[in-house]
């Protein structure tokens, strides 16, 4: 009996761990806004952008700007 919940124990703890990796997994394949804007040209700037630039999106999980010429 005591190897039986031993077993479970170790099977619940497994399976805690397992479950916290699990957002993890959900990311792969996807690109940061940061590597999107750079690859478009564009820099992250948490301040406004420079004069004759435009806004193209966000940076930073949305905490700064996208800034194209």
């Amino acid at each position: 009996m005591r190897v039986l919940y031993l077993l479970l124990l170790t099977l619940g703890l497994l399976f805690s761990q397992l479950a916290t990796g699990v957002n993890l997994l959900t990311g792969l394949g996807q690109r940061s806004d940061h590597y999107r804007c750079v690859k478009k040209g564009g820099t992250c700037n948490f301040s406004p952008c420079p004069l004759f630039n435009r806004i193209e999106g966000t940076c930073y999980g949305g905490k700064a700007k996208c800034c194209i010429r």
